[in-house]
């Protein structure tokens, strides 16, 4: 019967730390294993990214350096494509596919992209309900208050609505970078590694919401139990 109570609780603790591990594990192995590798081209993360912001009619768009690991993005707001040291000073694998991706989500801003509108319309919802929800489950498990935990549950459903929406969004965006990067006339051998280390990026995303479904679950089972 153990296996039914506390056991299973825990084994979804553990499995949402092995997952959660594993896919940034596995980003990071291949981001290392990339980093390596120079393309022919020649060509650094900076002048890939306004390259493809160039042919795509983006001028207005800025790239712009900023510190830390892997802390590129896209910031909608002030239309700019914000790369890391590494990423926008080397000419490597690496660098030339994270440049592109953050730009296929400048592209998808152009083009309206409805995935992208709506994360970016529940953004402060969600920042919200990380908190609260963070709280009201905390409280709940402290004080044994089914109701509270309760709550809790619907703020991590909003969190899993919004990491379900930043799957399209992701994948999207990374096959607009990889036919970016096929118009700049990369080897094939190159946009396969690209893709190798874009679709590792992506799967650190698919892992947030195992480890969220799983969170989800063993809540419910809690408030399951208390019930008895």
């Amino acid at each position: 019967m153990y296996i039914y109570g506390y056991g299973i609780e825990y084994i979804f603790i553990i499995l949402s730390i092995v997952i959660t591990l594993g896919a940034q594990f596995f980003i990071n192995y291949k981001y290392n294993q990339t980093k390596q590798i120079s393309v022919k081209k020649n060509l650094t993360g900076r002048e890939v990214a306004r390259k493809i912001l160039d042919n795509n009619d983006l001028k207005n768009v800025k790239v712009e350096e900023t510190s830390g690991l892997l802390s590129d993005h896209y910031d909608p707001r002030n239309k700019v494509v914000r790369l890391s040291s590494d990423i926008y000073n080397t000419s490597s694998i690496a660098s030339v596919a994270v440049a592109a991706h953050e730009c296929g989500h400048a592209i998808q801003d152009k083009n309206n992209y409805l995935f992208l509108r709506f994360r970016s319309l529940i953004i402060p919802l969600v920042n919200f309900s990380s908190t609260a929800g963070y709280i009201a489950i905390l409280i709940g498990l402290i004080s044994r208050i089914s109701g509270l935990i309760m709550i809790g549950i619907i703020f991590e459903l909003v969190i899993l609505l919004f990491q379900l929406i930043t799957l399209p969004v992701e994948f999207n965006a990374s096959r607009r970078g990889l036919k970016q990067l096929k118009e700049l006339k990369l080897e094939d051998k190159e946009i396969r590694s690209s893709r190798g280390m874009l679709f590792a990026a992506a799967l650190t995303y698919v892992a947030s919401v195992a480890a969220t479904l799983l969170q989800i679950f063993r809540l419910l089972m809690i408030v399951k139990r208390d019930k008895r």
